[in-house]
């Protein structure tokens, strides 16, 4: 029962990860822009939404897929998708020339969810055939 809840908490996360790329992350007062996951100013922090938008939807792939490759594979790109979101919301998260951003629902969101996924990765829901002994 309690891993089937994980299981489908790791399915709607990673549904609600590929909704936050298109949440509104920080907010630069100094140059009055909203960042998102595919937008920043003049493209300096690059677009992290495609990066993330492509391993939640490739977890979720392997999520619902019932083999054992598939849940080690999920488990290493979990790791991986836990690693850039948390590079992620350093990058635009930090403080620049003396000026801290506004941080936004989205950007907290997708910590909270790439955690989720890496918890939901970690205890797989999976069933083990037991080899019968003569």
């Amino acid at each position: 029962m309690g891993l089937k809840i994980i299981y489908w908490l790791g399915v709607m996360s990673c549904v609600l990860i590929i909704v936050t790329c298109f949440l509104p992350w920080v907010y630069y007062e100094d140059i009055q822009k909203t960042f998102t996951g595919f937008y920043s100013y003049k493209n300096e922090y690059g677009k992290p939404g495609k990066l993330i938008l492509s391993f939640g939807l490739i977890i979720l792939l392997f999520m619902l897929l019932p083999r054992l490759w598939a849940k080690r594979v999920n488990l290493f790109l979990s790791a991986l998708l836990l690693a850039y979101a948390f590079k992620t919301f350093i990058l635009f998260g930090s403080c620049y020339n003396n000026y801290c951003p506004q941080k936004l629902a989205g950007l907290y969101l997708l910590m909270v969810t790439a955690v989720i996924i890496l918890v939901a990765a970690v205890f797989p829901d999976i069933k083990m055939l037991e080899k019968k002994s003569k």
